[in-house]
């Protein structure tokens, strides 16, 4: 309402809503001809009328009668806007926000937080439930809450399906003996082991495991392992910082006595280091070259224990590996808090996808791979291998091209986008992708992100300040990557490594979760085949890869392999009735 200052009578004014997209359909002169009608006269207005009435057979008139008509129902449509306007379908974003949310869906489940000039657009959450090992139920696979349909898209449904786990679970039956020996071995107060883990968060969690392993094997105490400093990233987090230590402790307080420090009567002794520990070193070479000097001097000190303890074991000792590494290394809780808050928001849509991207620039040095983005990229790559050869993992005398055809190079951002297109992604597809900056900045990442709008990082999800207080950590940061992708419904590595292999594991521990895995060395020739027609293209694909999209593996079939990545049969069992679990 508006009161005139001219007359003093009231004049009642009206007003019509119009949608921004139909004003934005509009040109200038239309608009102007709704907002603003000139006087006439009456008798002008009657007469024009009459003028047009008497022409309803000209093109003229039939030209304005349907322009009126597509007004009027685009204006009839525009009150029921709602029913056609998704909600956002990002969970935050460091973009400013130009999505519409519904107000009912905004004040349900929706949170703000301005930052500057970006919004966060996030799900509050009350409070971080632990997600971790979960399982995911393959009932609720592909449903989207609150929308009663199955699948993202009636072409994307398959693509969320579980693999058939054949109903394998968790079983960690150990044997009389075993148990008998653990009597003496957790009372003992003579024998100490200290080990110092080194390289990435994965990869110490992997000498970890073996080092209560060797530990057990010698009767011994572990002192809680020492992170070595990580001079590339310059990380010097300990292990506290990076793991529930009390949980470690519990957990394993049947099998290893875990120790803080050194106790008084030790702490005054010159530890036996030992630096040469060979591969694939087996439980009686441990004890033959160990066992007497642990026994003679009290400590020994062992480092560089990456692989070295041979996969293939004891039953009992299979079993021991398989606890450390999927019930006792649970990570600290701020950690396991914020990665549950994340994991949390990708879920509250529908399933999500995580990929880990491999593409950091010294990734591609040591593999002998180039990023492909441009000449000048690989320029940069190849006369830093030149540089510092010693970076080169292996096979030195293969070329780029035979490194590619034979499988070894990480994929880049327009493979993984074909194959995830062959393999039935949806194009609305939620995909978290954890690692390092690629080399090239989000250029390299363009391909994934024009053909799957949906995706996000960590830094994508969290909401201003959550993440400082892990900031410079890189293995906090890998922590929280592996909590975000652990909960994801489908898994993919983009290259082979510590992270692919555990995660590989701690997804069939959990229920045989989807975890594909890339077969690079027989798909990358139909890559390369530009005459070959999509349709038949995604065909080979899919049925290349029928079988590696995370069913039961049985370790047994493939010797040497680590138990923690293939923890069929020693560590999992189907036979529900005679079996316990943890």
């Amino acid at each position: 309402m508006a009161r005139s200052k001219n007359n003093s009578t009231t004049k009642k004014l009206s007003y019509i809503s119009v949608p921004s997209q139909i004003i934005n359909s509009l040109s200038s002169s239309s608009l102007q001809s709704l907002l603003v009608s000139p006087k006439k006269s009456s008798r002008s207005k009657s007469s024009s009328c009459l003028s047009w009435l008497s022409n309803y057979r000209t093109p003229k008139f039939w030209v304005f009668f349907l322009f009126l008509f597509g007004i009027f129902g685009m204006l009839k449509l525009g009150f029921n806007l709602d029913r056609l306007v998704p909600y956002s379908p990002y969970p935050c974003s460091t973009t400013q926000l130009h999505d519409l949310v519904s107000n009912r869906y905004l004040k349900s489940h929706m949170g703000f937080a301005s930052n500057g000039e970006n919004s966060h657009q996030v799900e509050v959450l009350s409070e971080s439930q632990p997600l971790i090992s979960s399982g995911v139920l393959q009932s609720e696979v592909g449903v989207e809450p609150n929308s009663g349909k199955v699948g993202e898209e009636a072409d994307g449904s398959q693509f969320w399906k579980q693999p058939d786990g054949l109903r394998y679970r968790p079983c960690l039956d150990l044997t009389t003996e075993y148990k008998k020996a653990s009597e003496g071995i957790v009372k003992d107060r003579t024998k100490y082991l200290i080990v110092v883990v080194s390289g990435g968060m994965n990869q110490q969690r992997n000498q970890i495991v073996d080092a209560v392993v060797i530990a057990r094997i010698l009767g011994a105490a572990l002192v809680v392992p020492i992170f070595q400093v990580n001079v590339i990233w310059g990380d010097e987090s300990d292990f506290s910082d990076i793991f529930d230590l009390k949980h470690f402790k519990e957990v394993l307080a049947d099998d290893v006595r875990i120790v803080s420090a050194l106790p008084s009567t030790h702490i005054m002794t010159r530890p036996v280091e030992e630096k040469r520990t060979p591969l694939h070193a087996s439980p009686n070479w441990i004890r033959s070259h160990y066992h007497k000097r642990i026994k003679r001097e009290g400590v020994l000190l062992l480092r560089g224990l990456d692989s070295r303890l041979s996969k293939d074991l004891p039953s009992d000792l299979q079993k021991l590996r398989c606890k450390v590494a999927f019930h006792a290394l649970r990570f600290a809780p701020p950690i396991l808090g914020i990665g549950n808050k994340l994991a949390e928001r990708m879920r509250n849509k529908g399933p999500y996808l995580a990929l880990h991207l491999r593409m950091e620039k010294d990734v591609w040095v040591r593999t002998g791979c180039l990023p492909g983005l441009s000449p000048e990229y690989d320029e940069i790559v190849y006369n830093e291998r030149i540089r510092r050869p010693e970076l080169l993992t292996g096979r030195s005398n293969m070329t780029y091209h035979e490194r590619k055809l034979a499988g070894l190079c990480p994929l880049n951002a327009v493979e993984v986008t074909r194959l995830l297109k062959a393999l039935g992604a949806p194009k609305s597809a939620r995909i978290y992708w954890a690692g390092g900056q690629p080399f090239g900045g989000k250029e390299a990442l363009l391909p994934l992100i024009e053909e799957f709008p949906h995706f996000y990082n960590k830094e994508d999800l969290a909401l201003p300040g959550e993440l400082e207080p892990f900031a410079n950590r890189a293995s906090v940061m890998a922590a929280i990557d592996y909590i975000v992708s652990e909960n994801s419904d489908v898994f993919m590595p983009s290259h082979g490594g510590n992270m692919g292999h555990v995660m590989q594991g701690h997804r069939a521990y959990a229920g045989h979760k989807k975890y594909i895995t890339p077969d690079k060395r027989h798909m990358l020739p139909y890559f390369l085949n530009s005459s070959l027609p999509e349709a038949e293209f995604n065909r080979i694909i899919k049925e290349l890869h029928r079988d590696s999209l995370g069913q039961p593996d049985l370790r047994s079939s493939r010797v040497g392999k680590d138990v923690t990545k293939y923890p069929v049969p020693e560590c999992m069992c189907n036979d529900t009735n005679t079996h316990s679990y943890m």
